[in-house]
This record gives structure tokens, sequence and C-alpha cells, in this order.
């Protein structure tokens, strides 16, 4: 396998979970415009999420939506079915809601087991369905979203930060035994959407002070490290880049 940097994605088909979220949607954008084939996994609204795909760049490859729950595994082998290549899975979904982490009583069992669900389970899903695709491309790479409170102290709750930490071990733990498949993890943390549900008012005006750059971490700067490693920065695997403004040095 070549590792030498490539100038564009032509040719590539990118999978991205979550399309439709904030993270999701700026790396489809990002991608397509370098001119990879973007097909959006998404669980509602097939047909609106077809539309803004439509309106990426390069549409005459006729990117397109699939309806599918990354936590159910048939409508995930269905899915796959639908797609004849692989070369970039993104996996940009997953869910939160802010509980402070000495509220032990606010986080009770079924939210516990939906954060680890979401946040680590459907991770894992998706490579293991999509793997025997993604492993006959000669370009192969795994987008996995973490978070720096998988590594640190902080996170939208605790349930959120342990299924994080989870994401970091799967990228390094997978890393050799995928070969020559390349694998990140991409860990942020105080993106400014609406992921985090019940978050305080003020939460996002924290973030900006806490930041040593002064501001939050955009979708953009997100969607522009994996652009960069699907580009770029091709002879490295089974890491975590840190996308946060300096934040978790503080």
């Amino acid at each position: 396998m070549n590792f030498e940097p490539l100038d564009n994605l032509n040719g590539q088909t990118a999978v991205i979970a979550g399309a439709m979220g904030g993270v999701g949607y700026a790396t489809a954008q990002r991608l397509a415009a370098r001119g990879a084939r973007i097909i959006g996994l998404v669980r509602r609204e097939v047909e609106t999420a077809e539309q803004r795909l439509d309106q990426l760049p390069n549409n005459h490859l006729k990117h397109t939506a699939i309806l599918a729950d990354v936590t159910v595994k048939e409508q995930l082998t269905a899915a796959r079915d639908q797609v004849e290549q692989c070369d970039i899975l993104v996996n940009a979904s997953g869910s939160s809601l802010y509980i402070p982490h000495i509220k032990l009583d606010l986080l009770n069992d079924k939210i516990f087991d939906t954060m680890l669900i979401n946040n680590l389970r459907s991770q894992f899903s998706m490579i293991r369905t999509f793997l025997p695709l993604i492993k006959k491309s000669p370009t192969g790479l795994i987008v996995n979203l973490g978070s720096t409170a998988g590594s640190g102290v902080g996170g939208s709750n605790l349930a959120y930060a342990a299924a994080k930490a989870g994401i970091e071990s799967l990228t390094r733990n997978l890393s050799r035994t995928i070969l020559p498949t390349r694998i990140i993890n991409v860990a942020f943390t105080g993106v400014e959407t609406n992921f985090i549900k019940h978050r305080p008012d003020n939460f996002y005006e924290l973030e900006k002070e806490r930041n040593p750059m002064g501001r939050c971490v955009t979708v953009e700067d997100i969607a522009r490290t994996i652009e960069a490693y699907a580009t770029v920065i091709r002879f490295t695997t089974g890491g975590t880049v840190v996308v946060d403004g300096g934040k978790s040095l503080k």
C-alpha cells in the first residue's frame, strides 16, 4: 500500500454515520470538495438528508443517504449491502446529555447503558459491519470521534466519558489487527452544536473562557482534521489526535 500524500480523493467513497449532525455534515462537505462520493447513514428523515447531500460539492458523484439505526445490527447489515465501495468510514453518530459528575443519582442504569450503546458500541458495530469493504480499499481509513474526556477529566456525564475512553482503547487495539487499513481517533471538546442536551445556558461561554485559544472548537476544525488524515497525514494509525485549542493542557 502506498502511504504517500494524496492531492485529492477522486474515486473514493466515504461512508459517514451521523451525516446530518454538525460534525458529520461538515466532514461530508470537506471530503466531497476533495472529490469523494458521500454515503450518509441517518436514523430519520432520509428524504431531507438526500436533499442536503445533493447540495454538497461534486454532486455529480450522486451522494446518497441510507436510512439505518447504527445501534441495530440488522439495519447496519442492510445498509452495507447497498454500498459497493467504502474507502473512508467516519463514525460521527452519537448522543449525550449534561449530568454533573457529582449527581450520581441522576445517572441511572438506563441512561448509562444508552450512553455506552450510542457512543461506543455503535462505533464498533459500524467498523465490524463495514470492515470487509474497507479492507478492499488501497487507501482504507477509519475515523472514530472521541473526546478529551476519554483520557482526562470532564465530559457531559460520567457514562459519556467512559464510552469515549472505550473509543480510544478500541482505536489502539484495532490498529494492529486491521493493517494496512488505518484507524484514528479524533478527540475534541466543547464543540458549539446542539449535541449535548440539557446543558446549562452558559455552557459554551464557559468553554470559551476555559480554552487557551479563546473560542470553542468548531465542526470545521474537526472536519479539516479528518480531511488531513485522509489526504496528507497518511503514515499513521492507532493514535488519538486532539482538537481542543489546548484546553486539555490546562
